[in-house]
C-alpha cells in the first residue's frame, strides 16, 4: 500500500490527494457542452451526477460529452454549408448574407446536438 504523503496547513495535516490524469484536465477549462451536460445532471439526474462525482467519472464524462457534441455541430454545419453552397467565395461577396447563413446552420446542428448528446 501507497503511503500517503501529508502538508501543514496551520495546525493539521491535510493529505496531498490528487486524481490520475488531473494535471492534464486543470489546464483546459470544460467547454460549453460539458458544461451545459452537468447542469442537467445536476438538475435533473441528481443521483447520477453525485455518483459519477464521487467516484471521479464526472469530470471524464463532461469531457467525453464536450468533444462529441462540438465534432458533430462542426460536422453539421461543414455539411449544411456545402449543401447549400456556403462557401469562400460567398464569403467574399456577401459578408453578412454568409454569417447568417452559418449562424443559421450552427443553430440548427446545437439544437439536434443538444436534444441528442447533452440533454439524453
Amino acid at each position: 500500500m501507497k503511503e500517503l504523503a501529508y502538508r501543514q496547513a496551520g495546525d493539521y495535516l491535510i493529505p496531498d490527494l490528487t486524481l490520475d490524469g488531473a494535471e492534464d484536465l486543470e489546464e483546459m477549462p470544460l467547454g460549453k457542452y460539458g458544461m451545459l451536460r452537468e447542469t442537467f445532471l445536476e438538475e435533473h439526474h441528481h443521483g447520477t451526477y453525485t455518483s459519477m462525482l464521487l467516484t471521479g467519472r464526472l469530470e471524464p464524462h463532461l469531457r467525453e460529452i464536450d468533444r462529441q457534441a462540438q465534432a458533430q455541430v462542426d460536422q453539421m454545419v461543414a455539411g449544411l454549408m456545402k449543401q447549400s453552397g456556403v462557401d469562400e467565395a460567398m464569403k467574399a461577396r456577401d459578408q453578412m448574407g454568409w454569417v447568417q447563413a452559418v449562424n443559421r446552420f450552427t443553430a440548427q446542428a446545437e439544437e439536434q446536438v443538444l436534444a441528442e448528446i447533452v440533454y439524453r
